[in-house]
C-alpha cells in the first residue's frame, strides 16, 4: 500500500506508530526521500493529520495512516479537511476495539469511517480492499478521487491484510504533469489573485450555503461512483453480504456450498461509501436471505438492512475481539438460514 501510494503521486507522508500498520511508516520513512517526497514522524496522531492539512492545502498528495486508537485520534483533522475541501488519503488498518483492543484484524471502525467519525455534517469516501491486488488497486483510486472532488478518502484496511503478503503486479507510476490542476491550492500568489482555504464562516448563511455546495458533492460521488463485486449471483437462492478480509473467506464458503448444492452468492462492497444499495436491493428481489458477515457486533448489517428492506431476511452473523471467521463457520450460518426457508 505505501509502493502503492508513491507510485500514486503521494509526495508527503506524515504518521505515528502504532501496529498492525508500522509496516507503512517504515516504508514510507526508507522510499519516500528517495522519490522526492517528504517524511515525518510526527509526535502524534493528532500532529500527524494537521500536517496533512498543510501539505495538502500546498496541492501536495497526501497521505497518513493509522489502526484503530490512532485514526480516533485524527477524526477532529479529518473533520477539519473535510471542511476546508481539502484532498488527502487515509489507511486504517483497523484492529479489535474499543479502547487499547488488541492487534488482531478487526471490522468495528464501520461506523466511524462510513458515518463520519467526526464532528458536522461531512462524508469521506471509504474503499475497502479484500486482498493485497485489491489494496494497491483502492490505494491508487483513494487519490484519483480525492483530487477529483476535494475530499478524505479513507482506505479501510484490517490487521490480517496489514500482515499478508500475496503476489501483485503494481501498475506503472503516474504522470505527475497529468494530475488534476489545483490552482485553488496555495502555492504563492505572485501573477494571481491570493487563495483562501479555511474551515471557518462565521456568517451562518454562509456556512449553510457552503455545507448545502458540499453536499450536492456528496451526492455526485453517490451518483457515480459506487462499487462493489459480485460472485456467483446469477442464479443464487440466497447472498452472503461481506466487506474487506471476510469477503475473500466468504468466497471459499460460495465454493463448499455450491460442492453441496447450495446455490450461495457474494455481494462485496468496494465502496464502503457510498455503499452500493441499488445493486443489492436489486440482488435481494431475487432471493429468500441476505446473510451479512462481518469482524464485528453489526455494523454494516444497518447498511444492508435499509437496501434490503423486507425484500429479504437479514440474519447477521459477526466476530468479535479480533476473532476470524473460518469458511466452515460462514456455510454453518448459511445452512441454518437455508434450512428457516
Amino acid at each position: 500500500m505505501a509502493e502503492a501510494a508513491i507510485r500514486a503521486g503521494c509526495r508527503a507522508y506524515f504518521g505515528y506508530p502504532i501496529t498492525p500498520q508500522n509496516e507503512i511508516l517504515e516504508y514510507m520513512a526508507a522510499h519516500m526521500p528517495t522519490a522526492g517526497g517528504a517524511f515525518i514522524q510526527a509526535e502524534s496522531e493528532v500532529a500527524a493529520i494537521n500536517m496533512c492539512y498543510g501539505a495538502s492545502a500546498a496541492g501536495v498528495r497526501t497521505m497518513t495512516s493509522s489502526s484503530s486508537p490512532g485514526i480516533s485520534l485524527k477524526m477532529e483533522g479529518i473533520s477539519y479537511l473535510a471542511a476546508a475541501d481539502l484532498p488527502c488519503v487515509i489507511i486504517n488498518v483497523a484492529r479489535g476495539g474499543p479502547g487499547l483492543g488488541n492487534i488482531a484484524p478487526a471490522q468495528g471502525d464501520y461506523f466511524q469511517a462510513t458515518k463520519g467519525g467526526g464532528h458536522g455534517d461531512y462524508r469521506m469516501i471509504v474503499l475497502g480492499p479484500a486482498t493485497i491486488a485489491e489494496a494497491i488497486e483502492l490505494v491508487m483510486l483513494a487519490f484519483d478521487l480525492a483530487d477529483k472532488y476535494r475530499t478524505p478518502v479513507m482506505v479501510l484496511s484490517d490487521g490480517m491484510l496489514g500482515q499478508m503478503m500475496e503476489p501483485v503486479a503494481f501498475a506503472d507510476p503516474v504522470d505527475p504533469t497529468s494530475l488534476l490542476d489545483k490552482s485553488w491550492a496555495l502555492t504563492g500568489a505572485e501573477g494571481r489573485g491570493p487563495n483562501a482555504i479555511t474551515s471557518f464562516a462565521m456568517d451562518p448563511k454562509d456556512l449553510s450555503q457552503i455545507n448545502r455546495n458540499r453536499q450536492t458533492r456528496y451526492q455526485q460521488i453517490e451518483k457515480n461512483e459506487v462499487r462493489c463485486r459480485e460472485t456467483e449471483t446469477s442464479d443464487a437462492t440466497i447472498i452472503v453480504v461481506a466487506h474487506g478480509t471476510v469477503a475473500r473467506i466468504a468466497r471459499t464458503a460460495i465454493k463448499m456450498a455450491r460442492s453441496q448444492g447450495i446455490k450461495l452468492g457474494l455481494l462485496q462492497p468496494i465502496t464502503l461509501w457510498p455503499f452500493p444499495s441499488a445493486p443489492l436491493r436489486t440482488l435481494a428481489s431475487g432471493v429468500s436471505t441476505v446473510l451479512t458477515v462481518e469482524m464485528s457486533a453489526g455494523q454494516m448489517v444497518e447498511d444492508v438492512r435499509l437496501a434490503v428492506a423486507d425484500r429479504a431476511d437479514t440474519p447477521f452473523y459477526g466476530e468479535l475481539g479480533g476473532l476470524v471467521p473460518t469458511p466452515q463457520d460462514i456455510l454453518r450460518e448459511v445452512k441454518r438460514n437455508v434450512s428457516q426457508h
